[in-house]
């Protein structure tokens, strides 16, 4: 890996173009700032939210443009780009062309990293991401270590690194990581990779290839041993120091699995060849559902890595609370479960809620991103009682399940206003029968109707409230 030309050098009186006024954007142009860079901070918007924002950092002493994301400003010598920017900006291309270095704030951070920093536990994936950063810090808290979970959970890196913890884990996409190029963590994992992002990467292998580039050299590579890529990836990454399978099924010597009602370990045992140490319960992955207890598998072979003992992994699952909107359970209506996984915006992610329900009215709909749906739908069909589309792309997935499951109820709601979600689980209600659940699994991101997918799951939780009520 080639040397940059700033690493080992002062930052101070740099010029560093930070391209993005979103959290990261803005904790890089502080973190650089206090080290002496000039700093010249660029973003398209102008409006009273980037004038705040603005405001503050020029207290800093870094110069903010407002209006102008493409014009790359005189003299720079670095880009420090945020994850939304994509590498055909024109800022980002005009820099590229220069011979101008483009980074990311994660790699910012890594670079800044001081002497005896806290080594990274290192997690990226298609889906999963969040919820085995969380469960990861669970187990080292539970350890007695001084950890926290950064990235893309809240917490910018840049910010973190500089603290005394004695580990990060550290959540990573694929657009962080496609700006980086020196990371080395000590030990790393790549959940599973399904089509996601097209859009930004160009195409299906510069999106696995981001995601292969946290598998460094002296890393622990823990792969999905279910999931074909990232076992192929673990298998071709080059240097590291051990490679560690995690599966569903029950483990070889070199994994973590399930026995019965168990998860175990037959990695990191004095003899894994005979082997097993029991780390937790099946009853102890909340919510529980067949990925999730892959979540939780992935989490302890990064936690078992770093030396945590088997009982804090048990510990670690028990303290972790989910984060909302993913396969969260809402209410019981008339024998019906009503589960919000508003998170599940492409077709793995929604696979993965659906195998976790025998008997689904299905909710999905948004905005499909290019993505195909057929082999989801394909997939899911003998688990269906009914579906109910909304959002802009719903044509796509009614014709999906006209092609591949013809018998299903589909009822289309073309209503996109704020009584919209209301009418939705009203009709998905009237499909469901005891015993089934209603899901909310888009498929598709939620830009079309709600700000975001927290939004549209706290529609979704608000009408089903209002349900439960005029039931009563």
């Amino acid at each position: 890996m080639s040397e940059s030309p700033w690493e080992g050098r002062s930052w101070d009186g740099l010029s560093v173009c930070v391209a993005g006024l979103g959290v990261s954007g803005r904790a890089a142009a502080r973190v650089l700032a206090a080290r002496g860079a000039r700093v010249t901070l660029v973003d398209a918007r102008d409006g009273a939210e980037q004038r705040g924002h603005a405001a503050e950092l020029e207290a800093c002493g870094v110069v903010v443009r407002l209006g102008d994301g493409e014009s790359l400003p005189a003299g720079t010598g670095l880009v420090v780009t945020s994850p939304g920017w994509r590498p055909d900006a024109p800022l980002l291309a005009a820099a590229a062309a220069a011979g101008i270095e483009i980074i990311g704030e994660v790699e910012l951070a890594w670079r800044l990293r001081p002497e005896g920093a806290a080594p990274w536990l290192a997690i990226t994936g298609t889906d999963g991401k969040t919820t085995v950063v969380r469960m990861l810090a669970c187990m080292l808290t539970a350890a007695g270590r001084k950890a926290l979970a950064v990235g893309n959970v809240g917490t910018p890196i840049v910010e973190a690194v500089g603290e005394p913890y004695d580990v990060l884990a550290v959540e990573l996409s694929s657009y962080q990581l496609h700006w980086s190029r020196s990371l080395a963590p000590y030990a790393a994992t790549v959940l599973n990779v399904a089509p996601d992002h097209l859009d930004w990467h160009g195409s299906m292998d510069a999106y696995v290839g981001a995601k292969e580039k946290i598998f460094a050299p002296g890393c622990v590579a823990v792969y999905n041993a279910d999931d074909d890529t990232s076992a192929a990836l673990a298998e071709r990454a080059e240097g590291v120091s051990r490679r560690i399978g995690f599966t569903l099924r029950v483990p070889r010597p070199g994994e973590l699995g399930v026995v019965e009602e168990l998860l175990v370990d037959r990695a990191f045992t004095d003899d894994p060849a005979s082997e097993a140490a029991e780390l937790a319960a099946l009853g102890d992955v909340r919510p529980f559902a067949p990925h999730n207890v892959a979540n939780a598998l992935a989490a302890a072979g990064l936690a078992r890595a770093f030396g945590v003992p088997p009982e804090a992994v048990r510990e670690g699952l028990r303290a972790f609370v989910p984060d909302p909107h993913r396969i969260q359970h809402v209410a019981d209506v008339a024998g019906v479960a009503y589960v919000n996984d508003s998170k599940a915006t492409q077709p793995h992610a929604a696979a993965a809620s659906l195998a976790a329900y025998d008997s689904v009215v299905w909710i999905a709909g948004g905005l499909l991103k290019g993505l195909d749906v057929d082999d989801l739908v394909r997939s899911c069909a003998g688990r269906l009682r009914g579906a109910v589309l909304m959002g802009r792309d719903r044509h796509r997935i009614a014709e999906a399940l006209a092609r591949h499951a013809p018998d299903v109820p589909v009822v289309d709601v073309p209503d996109t206003d704020t009584g919209a979600m209301d009418r939705v689980v009203a009709r998905a209600s009237g499909l469901a029968r005891p015993g089934d659940t209603v899901l909310l699994a888009p498929v598709g991101a939620s830009f079309d109707m709600f700000a975001n997918y927290p939004a549209r799951g706290d529609a979704f939780i608000a009408a089903v409230e209002r349900l439960s009520r005029d039931a009563r």
